[in-house]
């Protein structure tokens, strides 16, 4: 097999959840510049029209289902949905999630709480539980949960959210041993600092020039850079790597053994 051809995604259909913008919309896009048909899913219709239209715009081929992750009804119909339009889904992206609390814990309230593991943990079980029947029937998948540093380094401000990017690891790790049997690979993206729409609202570019003196590289990624990984992932040429956890951080996290 040549790189060409163990790095093309032509014929499979993948779905992002989350895509309407920020990281999510580059892995669909470069998802779809593989080759791939593209279920776009977000909560917000309007993110993720702009996605598919940007992915048809350029020769590709997508598909927009919303939903809330986290409500496993209406997740799976929608899923249903981009199925029959598409094909059954041969890549999932386990995208979908909210910001972090960055607050202590007398101010985490038992909604918040809630919200945080519907999203992150419960969203990206059960839109598993939907595709993994028809991966294993074809004896063929990939999966990607995406995680963050946070939920291998705990942040002191942020407890709820670094709990619940731990959990989608442990599902990465128990699911890659699971499904191995089926040729089904779960591996997890675990990126460090990221800019997108939320990192410049907190502050605009002089708040991550600040906060990039903090990562060796000097620089937070951009959100492209997430997306190769996942592209490697999504194609045959991790077709033996499952169960890892890759963290594209520029240096933030460096664990020794």
């Amino acid at each position: 097999m040549t790189a060409d051809n163990a790095r093309s995604l032509q014929g499979r259909v993948a779905l992002v959840t989350g895509s309407g913008r920020g990281m999510g919309r580059c892995h669909a896009e470069l998802l779809a510049e593989r080759g791939a048909a593209v279920i776009v899913h977000d909560i917000m219709p309007e993110g993720a029209e702009e996605t598919g239209t940007l992915i048809r715009g350029k020769g590709g081929k997508a598909h927009v289902i919303v939903a809330d992750v986290a409500d496993t009804a209406a997740m799976a119909e929608a899923i249903r949905a981009g199925e029959k339009a598409l094909g059954p889904v041969d890549v999932l992206v386990n995208n979908a999630g909210i910001g972090a609390e960055r607050t202590g814990i007398e101010e985490v309230t038992p909604d918040w709480f809630q919200r945080m593991f519907d999203v992150h943990v419960k969203g990206a079980f059960f839109a598993t539980q939907a595709v993994v029947p028809g991966m294993k029937a074809r004896k063929r998948g990939k999966i990607v949960n995406v995680s963050s540093i946070w939920g291998q380094t705990g942040h002191e401000y942020g407890a709820t959210y670094c709990a619940a990017k731990a959990a989608l690891i442990g599902l990465t790790k128990a699911w890659a041993k699971e499904f191995a049997p089926w040729s089904i690979t779960v591996n997890s993206l675990s990126p460090g600092a990221v800019i997108t729409e939320l990192t410049l609202r907190k502050g605009g570019m002089d708040y991550i020039r600040e906060k990039s003196k903090a990562v060796p590289a000097g620089r937070f990624a951009e959100a492209v850079e997430m997306a190769y990984t996942v592209g490697f992932l999504c194609s045959g040429e991790s077709d033996f790597m499952t169960g890892q956890v890759i963290s594209v951080n520029g240096g933030q996290v460096i664990v020794g053994i």
